[in-house]
């Protein structure tokens, strides 16, 4: 009944955790908008066609489809399914834990409880909320079927891989170091059952084939905007240790990018807590070097394909090892000799992170979401365009923003992700940017000459523009930043040319070519900016 009790008063504080400011101002941001925009097709031929275009695999698509089917396309109601599952993962820990002592399973729950890369993903409509559930449900399912061999257990870790699999387009790197490790485990002991795994995940494997091919060699520009530098495995256990979020998008280069006391006391002090604690839990423990193994398989997997280019390593993209990981942290922590101590650097673990969840502005469920697209729709309303003026979107379509704004009584000009090259040059195709665009462009980028794209300008908005209208132009700064003279230094220095991503180039060349062209022949008269957000206001006066 006690430990009823307490799980229960750990689990509501986790839930209280995840409810904190959920409903976020901002509204939903791109990868989230991509889940409700995917999610609100009707079950067919279209719902199947949005998923294939995504880099993901069906079933979070599908789970938050049911909900909505109860609850509504509301942002808040959108929210509180990752809630769900982020509350259910608090209850799966503890039956982890549990798996090596009582006294294991409260700590993992209370670990994620308060992990803050967990309430940050409980309060996203993204898939990582149920994928860590999944996966925690899953190394529940190896340490069971460890000690116990039985098929229950057996089917229960299969199942659990298969949910991962339909989730996480490279969740089949987590599954594959998973069997490896049990393979190794119990080749010898139940050879019968390890060749039963194998076989269903190779007949699984061969249903995803034709996404496996499609990932590896989809040309997919929007990777282009981080290079991968060893500090970001650093900032790996960080996010998943310590309060402070750093390797959400994209971190910096060098780990210890703020030197501060309080950036040492909340950054630094956690991670290296819980690593002390994992490497305790290795010592002459043949399963949980087993465990660890696949974390270090996983995360040496996805370095060389951020190396390679061919994603940016992100600490959510290794999710599926952070129950492994919070689970070795702990049994580090409970089979440590001396008591006393163990205790006392658990609770300055903890300590650290609940405080800084509710004293710092950008703690978890406090970070603002800069980029929400809600951001877009109340600075166009309030900005109040008139029937036939002219919209201009740089970096996203308008479909990115028609949850929250009806375009269809204006005039758009979209230079997007997908379609930018066209307005770049007549001859080069995506693929032809993609791939020699830093060569090709470099003069485009440097010249204050007219060119291609003010030609798109002046033929799509200058001479269809009549007195009285209006011009928006919608920017992302967080992708747009450079100024004319950052371009042209930029330019003109080799080594720093080559460090800088193209999608940053492409966008600042355009945002500040629209700027320059219709600044000569209109009026400017609004500007503003929210979050990662700008709005010009451009008028053609009478006179």
């Amino acid at each position: 009944m006690l430990n009823f009790l307490v799980i229960a008063f750990i689990t509501l504080c986790g839930l209280g955790l995840r409810l904190i400011n959920l409903n976020k101002p901002e509204g939903l941001w791109n990868d989230e908008y991509i889940s409700w925009f995917v999610a609100s097709h009707p079950l067919g031929k279209d719902f199947l066609h949005e998923i294939f275009v995504q880099c993901h695999m069906p079933l979070y698509y599908l789970y938050l489809k049911f909900c909505m089917h109860f609850g509504g396309s509301e942002d808040l109601f959108l929210r509180s399914t990752s809630v769900v599952a982020g509350v259910f993962s608090i209850v799966v820990m503890y039956f982890v834990g549990k798996q090596n002592s009582n006294k294991a399973g409260i700590l993992c729950a209370l670990f994620a409880a308060i992990s803050s890369f967990l309430i940050y993903y409980s309060q996203e409509v993204r898939l990582y909320s149920i994928l860590f559930l999944f996966s925690a449900l899953a190394l529940l399912y190896l340490l069971k079927f460890l000690k116990n061999k039985t098929w229950t257990n057996l089917g229960g870790l299969v199942l659990c891989d298969f949910l991962i699999l339909f989730t996480h387009t490279i969740g089949f790197v987590y599954v594959f170091f998973q069997l490896i490790a049990l393979s190794i485990l119990l080749f010898n002991e139940f050879k019968k059952q390890i060749i039963i795994i194998w076989s269903s995940l190779i007949v699984l494997g061969g249903l995803f084939i034709p996404q496996i091919i499609s990932i590896l060699t989809r040309q997919s520009f929007s990777q282009w905007w981080g290079s991968f530098s060893i500090s970001k495995i650093g900032f790996l256990f960080t996010d998943y240790f310590s309060p402070v979020l750093t390797n959400l998008v994209n971190a910096p280069e060098n780990f210890l990018y703020i030197k501060s006391f309080t950036f040492i006391l909340f950054a630094i002090i956690p991670p290296i807590i819980a690593i002390v604690f994992i490497i305790k839990s290795l010592i002459k423990n043949r399963v949980n070097i087993s465990l660890f193994g696949i974390c270090i398989g996983v995360v040496a997997v996805l370095t060389g394909a951020a190396i390679m280019g061919k994603l940016v390593f992100i600490t959510k993209y290794s999710i599926e090892i952070y129950p492994v990981l919070m689970y070795l942290a702990v049994v580090g922590a409970c089979t440590c000799k001396h008591k006393k101590t163990a205790y006392v650097f658990v609770t300055i673990f903890c300590l650290i992170n609940l405080a800084y969840i509710f004293i710092s502005p950008t703690s978890a469920p406090k970070i603002p979401r800069l980029q929400g697209h809600k951001l877009v729709a109340d600075m166009l309303n309030d900005a109040k365009p008139q029937d036939g003026d002219f919209i201009i979107m740089e970096y996203y379509p308008s479909t990115r923003f028609e949850k929250y704004f009806d375009f269809s009584k204006y005039k758009l000009m979209l230079i997007h992700k997908g379609n930018f090259h066209s307005y770049l040059s007549k001859d080069m195709s995506y693929i032809q940017i993609y791939t020699d665009g830093k060569e090709k462009l470099k003069a485009t980028f440097a010249s204050d000459n007219v060119g291609y794209f003010d030609y798109k300008i002046r033929d799509e908005i200058l001479k269809n523009i009549k007195p009285g209208q209006n011009v928006f132009v919608v920017m992302a700064d967080s992708v747009a930043f450079y100024s004319p003279e950052d371009m042209k230094y930029i330019t003109g220095d080799a080594y720093i040319y080559e460090k800088t991503p193209l999608m940053y180039l492409i966008f600042s060349y355009i945002k500040n070519r629209v700027i320059l062209d219709l600044s000569g022949s209109l009026a400017v008269t609004r500007f503003e900016q929210r979050g990662d957000w700008s709005l010009i206001r451009f008028t053609k006066l009478n006179k």
